[in-house]
């Protein structure tokens, strides 16, 4: 039973989608940078499908921060708990739940559920964290019901692919050339001018400049985090043309005998510029295959330099 002091609060809003998807979409936190725009990058730390810690990196105010919680999920009941592990004054504990109803075949409800208290249970701060949380809460269901819709919809036009290449070399020297992207230029012949600002605990935020085969150049911006010698994830906030959604993973997996490196990415097609950039008769298909072909050209460019650099370094 919650404190008498403990506050509890619920908000809810309609989505066009169907609940069980609601519920995929918020349970995996590999989707978090799709449904909700602030999130760079979220994983897993320990757990399982029932009990787990995640960590989360998302953007505020023009920054990025991280930080952990524990989740609950039960996917019977359409209902994921959490509790954040560390509260910041005048917070003293902070929780709750979502909770998916299905409302008919392709609509649903989102209730997003609240317990917390203040510090020393002061009422000036309660009424802060009442206002704090209210706000939030608006803003957030808002967002996330443009973002679960349009995910949903845009199933058809979301491509998920990756270019590996093997290295006789470590782990280490292919992670520093990719870390180091404020060296590409020098580096990578399709890569113009990079901007790269390092954050604590392994965040970047990189702004690149690049040339397609056809001339033509691209500024894209993107905000990275970096776990050494292991993955590299990141999430484009400024994108090309054709794409409303674009996140990344490179990942270098070794092995006695050398190292797979491998770039991942997960597209969605904005398909109100298909048009303009392909041209009138163009599909979100080929729209995809263009993508996939632009991304994958300069993935393997980047991993057949990082593999050179490795196996140059190893010699």
């Amino acid at each position: 039973m919650p404190s008498p002091r403990t506050r509890e609060v619920e908000h809810d809003i309609t989505v066009s989608a169907p609940a069980d998807a609601v519920y995929r979409l918020l349970a995996d936190v590999a989707h978090w940078p799709r449904i909700f725009p602030p999130t760079i990058h979220a994983e897993r730390t320990e757990g399982d499908d029932t009990e787990e810690r995640i960590r989360i990196w998302a953007t505020a105010n023009g920054e990025a921060k991280h930080w952990t919680s524990r989740r609950t999920l039960d996917p019977e009941a359409l209902r994921i708990d959490f509790r954040q592990e560390r509260t910041a004054d005048p917070v003293a504990a902070m929780g709750g739940a979502w909770i998916i109803e299905p409302l008919g075949p392709g609509t649903s409800r989102i209730r997003l559920l609240h317990d917390y208290r203040a510090v020393d249970d002061d009422p000036e701060s309660l009424r802060w964290i009442d206002e704090a949380v209210d706000r939030n809460s608006r803003t957030e269901l808002a967002s996330l019901k443009a973002n679960v819709e349009a995910a949903h919809a845009a199933e058809d036009h979301t491509l998920t692919f990756s270019d590996s290449v093997r290295v006789t070399g470590s782990a280490a020297d292919l992670y520093d050339f990719i870390d180091a992207a404020d060296h590409w230029p020098q580096r990578l012949p399709h890569v113009e001018s990079v901007r790269l600002e390092r954050q604590p605990s392994g965040l970047q935020d990189l702004e690149m400049e690049t040339r397609a085969k056809d001339g033509s150049t691209h500024r894209t911006r993107s905000y990275r985090v970096c776990v050494p010698h292991e993955r590299i994830a990141y999430k484009q906030t400024t994108l090309p043309a054709l794409m409303s959604l674009h996140t990344g993973l490179w990942t270098f997996d070794e092995d006695t005998e050398g190292v797979t490196a491998t770039s991942w990415h997960t597209v969605v097609i904005n398909t109100d510029n298909i048009a303009a950039v392909l041209g009138p008769a163009a599909t979100a298909a080929e729209a995809l295959e263009y993508v996939r072909g632009a991304l994958s050209a300069n993935s393997l460019a980047t991993l057949r330099h990082a593999k050179d650099h490795a196996e140059a370094a190893r010699r």
